[in-house]
């Protein structure tokens, strides 16, 4: 099982998605690249490639703060500051 958590375009025909996925009885949160390809009528559809990450749900905070210290490292380096590192 898994639920879709976002499609982000990375080209015309690959997208970044975002998942809750369920491995060996664990969530994992699934960031991984999909490929446009075509089933047998034609049809578009993405298929996972092996390039991406799977973390547990148990290090979702760690995961945050990462992601926010992105967002700060941005803003600094925007407004000409010199961007902190950890």
């Amino acid at each position: 099982m898994s639920v879709l958590i976002k499609d982000i375009p990375k080209s015309n025909n690959e997208i970044i998605r975002i998942e809750i996925s369920e491995f060996k009885g664990r969530d994992l949160i699934n960031i991984r690249i999909w490929f446009q390809s075509f089933d047998e009528k034609g049809n578009a559809v993405y298929k996972p490639t092996q390039k991406g990450i799977a973390v547990n749900v148990s290090q979702y905070e760690e995961l945050r703060d990462g992601i926010e210290r992105i967002g700060a490292y941005l803003a600094d380096k925007k407004d000409g500051a010199t961007p902190k590192s950890e």
